[in-house]
């Protein structure tokens, strides 16, 4: 049995950050081994060829995480 993984970016949608090293944590939309596309947050090498531990969330995770942090950065009470 094969252990490869593959996968493609359907979209890259923004890079949220950049690390002195080059680093991007980036948002991306990517089918892994070929299943529907999921959205993609995790940490890339500054060529692209090396990408770190991350998250994907389906559609309806992502509404959810939005609507979240929308509710969260709206209060007036941030704590930091």
């Amino acid at each position: 049995m094969s252990n490869d993984i593959s996968m493609k970016i359907v979209k890259k949608i923004d890079v949220l950050s950049e690390s002195e090293k080059g680093w991007t944590k980036e948002l991306n939309l990517i089918s892994w081994n070929g299943a529907d596309p999921k959205y993609d947050l995790r940490g890339w090498s500054p060529d692209g060829e090396k990408c770190g531990k991350g998250i994907t969330l389906t559609i309806e995770e992502a509404e959810k995480l939005c609507a979240a942090l929308n509710g969260e950065l709206s209060e007036e009470d941030i704590p930091f």
